[in-house]
Parts: structure tokens; sequence; C-alpha cells
């Protein structure tokens, strides 16, 4: 009941506007994940930029099971299995940046598309941390809880991650 497992694995890619650059974003996001991603408006509205609230400026995949765990792997052979201490929160998530979606193994540039960076987001889990979720909820004990070591001792035990 004690082990922890990756939960899911949201990766996200914001384009900052609408149209073309969206579209190659989206298609680039599936041929990494081999899921259809999902398009995210803008929260607010920025009259800087030209973005009003709404307007699709965002892509995002959530992977779950074995396929969150092989992109996982990519995406720390990207990063060279380094990995900040600052990039865990006290819950046990963690979050990351790609900087050029090429640095991950067995992907090839496609001038169609381009180079995007994208955010990686992991969230990991125990046991028994539905019961929090469902419709009459409950409180996850402090003992069951994921804290900001356990994450960081994951990740080293299975990935064989260096913190810096």
């Amino acid at each position: 009941m004690t082990r922890i497992i990756v939960g899911k694995v949201v990766v996200n890619i914001g384009v900052g506007k609408s149209g073309e650059p969206l579209e190659k974003a989206k298609r680039g996001l599936e041929e990494l994940t081999g899921q259809r991603p999902t398009v995210r408006g803008a929260k607010n509205s920025v009259r800087d930029f030209g973005i009003h609230k709404g307007e699709p400026i965002a892509a995002m995949v959530t992977l779950r099971r074995d396929a969150a765990l092989q992109f996982l792997q990519r995406t720390m052979a990207a990063k060279r299995n380094s990995l900040k201490a600052s990039s865990f929160d006290n819950f046990g998530n963690l979050s990351m940046g790609i900087h050029e979606h090429i640095d991950l193994p067995d992907t090839k540039y496609n001038p169609d598309i381009g180079i995007f960076g994208m955010d990686v987001s992991i969230a990991l889990t125990r046991p028994g941390y539905t019961i929090a979720k469902k419709r009459v909820h409950r409180n996850i004990g402090k003992g069951h809880r994921i804290t900001k070591d356990d994450a960081i001792q994951f990740f080293q035990k299975q990935f064989g991650a260096e913190i810096i």
C-alpha cells in the first residue's frame, strides 16, 4: 500500500496564439504521445499580445499507465537523467520543461511542424489516493501522503535520476 506509482503525466505546449502554429503543435504532440491532444483556451485577455479570453492558445495531453511511463523514460533521457530539487513540490509532484521536442529520443525533425518546447507535469500517487476523489470523500492520512523526499527517492530508484 505504500508503494509509489506514476498517476499521470500531463504534457502541455503553450503556443500563445491560435491558428496554424497551434495546429502544428497539436500534430507534433500527437506524434510524440500517440494520443489526440485537447485545446486549451486563454484564462484572461492580454491586450498587448492580442489574446482574448477563451481563445485557443495551447494544446495538452494527459498520459496514464504504460503510456505515461514510456513517455517519462523518454523525457528523463532528454533531461540526461538530472532533475532540480526545486522542481518537486511538497506533495510529491514534479514539473519540468523540455526546450526542444527533438531532444526526446527517437524523435526526428519534421520541417512541416518545426521545433517547439513543452511543459511536463508528473503526479505521483499511492494505492488508496482515490478515496479523496470519490463523491463521499475522505482525507488522505499524513502517514500515507507523498512528501518531497519520497518523490525524490522514487525518481532516483525508478529512473536513476540525479538530483541537482
